[in-house]
């Protein structure tokens, strides 16, 4: 049965659908799908994300690419949301675009990530500023 067979879903279950995608817990628990397809053009997504977490210090040709990958994925977000939102789609097409729409913030919020350190490391390197700090202090009073 071709899409355009199957019965487009409602305008309660789009609206539901909307607001779970929207929600601020939407992601938790979500998963970054293996592979997404961005400009017609598979990405492996997982991998792409796992390899660029795991590098201390992000060199400006990864930052690049980090980049330009952030904007593809806000791209393709918004591509998915705007079918959800105003195309007439059946309700199996509807819960795969929601989903993807959802995998895809999970990808981009573990990208988001990549730069920055955890709020640990930003708070134990600002502990041992503030030491340092005190220290050069004492040492200009003596």
């Amino acid at each position: 049965m071709s899409d355009s067979e199957r019965t487009a879903i409602g305008d309660d279950e789009r609206e539901a659908l909307l607001d779970r995608v929207n929600s601020q817990g939407a992601t938790v628990g979500a998963r970054v799908p293996d592979e997404i397809e961005v400009d017609g053009s598979p990405l492996d997504l997982s991998a792409f994300i796992v390899e660029t977490r795991k590098v201390d210090s992000v060199p400006p040709a990864i930052n690049r690419k980090v980049t330009a990958a952030r904007e593809s994925l806000r791209s393709e977000r918004a591509r998915r949301l705007d079918r959800l939102e105003t195309e007439p789609v059946d309700r199996e097409t509807a819960e795969a675009l929601a989903e993807e729409v959802i995998g895809i913030d999970r990808a981009l919020n573990a990208l988001e990530g990549i730069r920055r350190p955890g709020f640990a490391d930003e708070h134990h390197a600002d502990t041992l500023a503030g030491h340092e700090r005190w220290l050069a202090f004492v040492d200009q009073v003596r």
